[in-house]
This record gives structure tokens, C-alpha cells and sequence, in this order.
């Protein structure tokens, strides 16, 4: 049994100690309805980190670890962007121009790993953040496109799980653009036909477990 107190009174609740297994992908909701034996596995990856995260949150995995966790906010759409926009990092610093950014050879690892950072997020920067992040470079420094970064994302596929029932289609919309191919929630929201009309849209695998990881 968990309990918490506040301001004097005891709340008490059976502990959250369900297995989250297979069997969770097992009502599939959607045209689509083979997940991949790698997407099996990180869907279980990222379901599991959803019971121990501060709800909401939604966690995006890909070759068996977490790429990408939005947690903690007020909106469900909130931490699908954070999530995906986590996850959207992580697949751009596999990206070759990335990879061969010629920075300075003076450069300590911490330093190398914020400019690659900053390059990433070049469209982000101020001006004065602009004029630092060239001087960590030799040579001229050339930010990927939106078509190179969209195209190097679209290369991947990923997997995304919620930690309760999807309520608008808005959160498969940001999905499909961070390559998320396989999708679970516990379904039943008033919602439901959306969403799934969304994911097939798509061509999205998407699976209802039942199962509500809220944790606060």
C-alpha cells in the first residue's frame, strides 16, 4: 500500500505493481496491426520508464533505450513536444554533417557536445548565441536545412507510449514528424476515434493496453 500525507490527512492506494508485459500490445486498434519485433521490445522499454516519470508523460524509444521523455506537464501535447522534440535531438546527432562538424581541436568534450547541441537548435539561437557558436568552428559554419532534417528524421522509425488515453489527435500529428511508426496508450477517451482515424492515417500501428501508469 502507498500513502501520502498532506496537511494531516492519510491518502492510501494499492501499490502500482502490475508486470508491464507483451500482452499489453496485444489489442491492436488500428488498419495497421503488425508491430516489428524491435518495436515490441521498445515499446516495453518505454512504457515501463512511463511508470516510474511524473505524469503526465509520454516517452519516445528506439533500439531498446529512451530517446525522448516529456513529463510533468498540465498538457498531454506539451509532453508529446517534449518528447518528440528530445527525440528529434537524438536522431540529428547521428546526422553525418553532425558527425563531421570541424570543430576547434582546443575544444574539452563538454564544449564539443553543447556546440553540437547549438548547432542542432541553430534556428533557435539569438544573434549573439550565433556569433559564439561560429567561433567554436573552423571554417564557415553551414545549419542543417528544414528539408536535411526533416528527410535525416524521416530515415528512422520510432516508437511512443503514454502513460494514459490519448485525448486529441494533436499528439499523433507531432508523432509522425519525429518518425514514431508504433504507438500505445490505454485508450478510452471520447476521443478514441479520432486518435485511431489519425494513426491510420499515417499508416501508424497503434495498440490500447488498458493500463494507466499516472504517478504523482
Amino acid at each position: 500500500t502507498e500513502r501520502r500525507e498532506l496537511f494531516g490527512v492519510t491518502l492510501e492506494q494499492p501499490a502500482d505493481n502490475d508486470p508491464v508485459t507483451l500482452d499489453v500490445l496485444d489489442e491492436v486498434v488500428t488498419a495497421e496491426k503488425t508491430f516489428s519485433g524491435d518495436a515490441r521490445r521498445d515499446l516495453l522499454v518505454a512504457t515501463i520508464a512511463l511508470r516510474y516519470t511524473q505524469s503526465n508523460s509520454v516517452c519516445v524509444a528506439v533500439e531498446g533505450q529512451v530517446i525522448g521523455l516529456g513529463a510533468g506537464q498540465q498538457s498531454r501535447i506539451h509532453c508529446s513536444r517534449i518528447a518528440c522534440g528530445k527525440a528529434d535531438r537524438w536522431m540529428l546527432q547521428q546526422h553525418p554533417r553532425v558527425l563531421d562538424l570541424p570543430l576547434k581541436a582546443e575544444l574539452r568534450r563538454p564544449d564539443r557536445f553543447t556546440a553540437r547541441e547549438q548547432f542542432i537548435a541553430h534556428a533557435e539561437l539569438s544573434p549573439a548565441e550565433r556569433t559564439y557558436l561560429a567561433g567554436q568552428f573552423d571554417g564557415e559554419l553551414q545549419p542543417l536545412s528544414a528539408d536535411e532534417r526533416r528527410d535525416w528524421i524521416a530515415g528512422f522509425t520510432t516508437t511512443l507510449s503514454h502513460d494514459a488515453f490519448i485525448p486529441f489527435r494533436d499528439n499523433i500529428d507531432r508523432a509522425q514528424a519525429s518518425a514514431v511508426r508504433y504507438v500505445l496508450q490505454p485508450g478510452g477517451s471520447i476521443a478514441d476515434e479520432g486518435v485511431i482515424a489519425a494513426a491510420n492515417e499515417y499508416g501508424m500501428t497503434m495498440a490500447f493496453s488498458g493500463l494507466r501508469l499516472f504517478r504523482h
